[in-house]
């Protein structure tokens, strides 16, 4: 009898454990953010963590990719799109108890187009001439030309509203005002974090969630098999999907991204500053070459740097078609004989397996590359921010953001006072005819100009339980957004 009494506590014991497991989740991240604090820092891996959990904006993209209320539950525009107010929500507060109002939106946006800030996408803001507390609860901004994108730069995860008193903290204990609070940090491991009892919104499903850091492919792979993570959205082992897609305990979740990733050059270096030097590492490049070696089939050609499922999307491919005699000819006029490059290699798989074959290819037209392969914290200090390489790999996932090409100082070194313009138009234009004449001429003049070399559209590649649901299937923004997320048994 005391058996059977003892083997009927272990089965109740065993069922209460998978009742709890049911409001918990272990998430698998490639790359570990270098810290958590999205409004001061470029790494995806940040808002892959916070964006949507720990962290809101006044606004927010949907699943879809459409612009939905934040923090700001409306707001009105002038008919010269110059100036918005926002109507704050009541009753939100932050983490550590206190109100979130006008004086902190006021206090975030001010912060984040200072001079000094170190935000990663400052001009995002940079239009921004006044921000004004009209109460505790509105908000009025007014920009210095007119900006009909302003609501979608508002969703990004570096304009996320934060506090005064606990903004110095969020790189490593960051507070927000989102349906979970920060737990703790086991650097090198995971990110733990919690329901938030004191949501504006509706409560999300989950008790707590846990992002695991596995760089691995193959521990990746394993990790799911074991149980060890219950959902890795975007899995870095394509070459096992197959097996997960045969497996009835997983689901294969396939969507889009917003993840131009390109065979970036330093435009401000010799001799990369000549356009035909660009031009022969672009014709060098088979991009289906790359995909199915580097993702296994799963990426979308693109020639210039725009995500393919945009309405506003031009196929420039046929430019830098893969035409590996015609790159020797561009070298030979160039005067470029035996030509040595650098080439550095972030973490992720796409830019390591994808460098092997690039650098591959290069050799066939007479390009010697040195290859270094870098951790995310030393690319972001050496290449992001030193401009110190000749070629990188990199992925950018952020939405829509061709006007990268509009800043002198970002990475690659363009620039190109034209371009500048055209982007100036783009911003002081609301018509969406004419901002789609206007993108297609921006993506028509990198392209021509050879600035980088175009490889493909990352694909979402997801892998989880089967019992799971909510995850996102496309990526309108770099997220694990959990705030839909559940167990269904």
């Amino acid at each position: 009898m005391r058996r059977i009494q003892i083997a009927a506590l272990c089965l109740a014991l065993g069922a209460g454990h998978a009742l709890a497991a049911q409001d918990t989740i272990t998430i698998g991240m490639v790359l570990e953010p270098p810290n958590l604090d999205p409004t001061a820092g470029a790494a995806a891996a940040i808002d892959e963590v916070v964006y949507a959990n720990i962290f809101e904006g006044l606004t927010r993209f949907a699943p879809d990719g459409s612009i939905v209320p934040g923090l700001a539950a409306s707001w009105e525009v002038n008919a010269e799109a110059t100036t918005y107010t926002f109507h704050l929500r009541e009753g939100v507060t932050f983490h550590d108890g206190t109100t979130m109002d006008a004086d902190d939106v006021a206090f975030s946006l001010n912060r984040a187009r200072a001079e000094d800030s170190t935000n990663a996408q400052k001009a995002l803001f940079s239009g921004i001439d006044r921000v004004e507390v009209l109460d505790p609860l509105t908000v009025r901004v007014t920009l210095s030309a007119p900006n009909g994108n302003f609501p979608f730069n508002m969703a990004w995860g570096d304009a996320v509203i934060v506090a005064p008193e606990s903004v110095d903290n969020a790189a490593t204990a960051p507070v927000g005002t989102g349906p979970f609070t920060f737990g703790r940090w086991v650097k090198g491991d995971r990110v733990e974090i919690a329901r938030n009892p004191a949501y504006w919104g509706a409560a999300p499903a989950l008790e707590k969630a846990t992002f695991k850091f596995i760089s691995d492919p193959s521990a990746a792979f394993a990790a799911l098999m074991a149980g060890d993570v219950d959902a890795f959205p975007n899995f870095p082992a394509p070459e096992t999907l197959a097996q997960f897609q045969a497996d009835p305990r997983f689901n294969v979740i396939v969507g889009s991204t917003e993840g131009e990733t390109i065979l970036a050059m330093n435009n401000a270096q010799p001799p990369l500053d000549d356009v035909r030097v660009r031009a022969a590492i672009a014709h060098a490049i088979n991009r289906q070459d790359i995909i199915d070696g580097a993702m296994f089939g799963y990426g979308t050609p693109i020639g210039t740097h725009f995500a393919p499922h945009n309405p506003d999307y031009v196929d420039l491919t046929a430019l830098s078609a893969y035409d590996p005699e015609q790159a020797k000819a561009l070298l030979a006029e160039a005067g470029q004989a035996d030509l040595n490059l650098r080439l550095a290699l972030p973490p992720p798989s796409y830019a390591r397996r994808g460098g092997e074959i690039v650098a591959a290819q290069l050799r066939a037209v007479g390009i010697t590359t040195e290859i270094t392969n870098l951790e995310w914290a030393q690319w972001l200090e050496q290449v992001f921010k030193g401009h110190d390489f000749d070629l990188t790999i990199v992925s950018h996932t952020e939405p829509m953001d061709i006007g990268i090409y509009a800043r002198p100082d970002y990475y690659f070194q363009y620039g190109k006072p034209e371009f500048v313009a055209l982007m100036d138009q783009l911003t002081g234009t609301t018509d969406p005819a004419a901002r789609t004449d206007i993108l297609k001429q921006a993506q028509t003049m990198i392209a021509e100009d050879y600035v980088n070399g175009y490889l493909f559209q990352l694909a979402k590649t997801g892998v989880a339980d089967a019992r799971i649901e909510g995850l996102w299937a496309n990526a309108p923004t770099q997220a694990n957004d959990l705030t839909a997320v559940r167990w269904t048994d």
